[in-house]
């Protein structure tokens, strides 16, 4: 196999080469003889070892990224991941939800359990990652509960965003929000 070590796989990736049963089936032999490791449905990697460390495996977040693309649906993680990734919490969600215009459904990575649930489109429409991420952190810590450190620091990481992209945004963010970011 020529390909970097540590690379994720999707079944789809192949469907140029033959049908989907031969694929499956040749993606199932390669797991049996240790070339490949199936981390979920659909979803290999071709592991990478470390002398010190052993088996690398991708992030469940790596994993999830490539399901999105392979599903074609958009995702936005729940408030208290956000709350994380925008640094307003330094505790970091054991398990990742994720709200989805695609359907509901829990899937195993590795040990680490990943939800999608379903919503609204509107509720994953964001053009910015950042705004998204500073709706939904700013949704968790709740109206009326957001300080003036809090807006400090998510008007900060707003700056670096286009202004137009960021009104686009506000306007799918709930009413109270949207007045705290303008």
């Amino acid at each position: 196999m020529k390909t970097k070590r540590g690379r994720v796989f999707l079944t789809s990736e192949f469907s140029d080469l033959g049908e989907d049963t031969a694929t499956r089936k040749a993606l199932s032999r390669l797991v049996q003889e240790g070339v490949l490791e199936r981390v979920a449905q659909g979803v290999y990697v071709y592991p990478e070892t470390d002398p010190d460390f052993g088996v690398l495996h991708p992030s469940a977040e790596e994993v999830v990224e490539h399901i999105v693309r392979r599903d074609r649906i958009r995702i936005i993680p729940t408030e208290a991941a956000a709350l994380s990734y925008v640094g307003l919490s330094t505790q970091v969600p054991v398990n990742l939800v994720y709200l989805t215009d695609g359907g509901s459904r829990k899937l195993k990575i590795g040990k680490q359990i990943v939800k999608f649930k379903a919503t609204t489109p509107k509720r994953v429409a964001f053009k910015s990652r950042v705004t998204m991420l500073v709706v939904q952190a700013l949704r968790d810590i709740g109206k009326g509960r957001v300080t003036d450190k809090h807006l400090r620091h998510v008007k900060a990481l707003l700056q670096n965003e286009d202004a137009k992209i960021v009104r686009h945004d506000l306007q799918l963010a709930p009413a109270w929000i949207a007045r705290l970011l303008k």
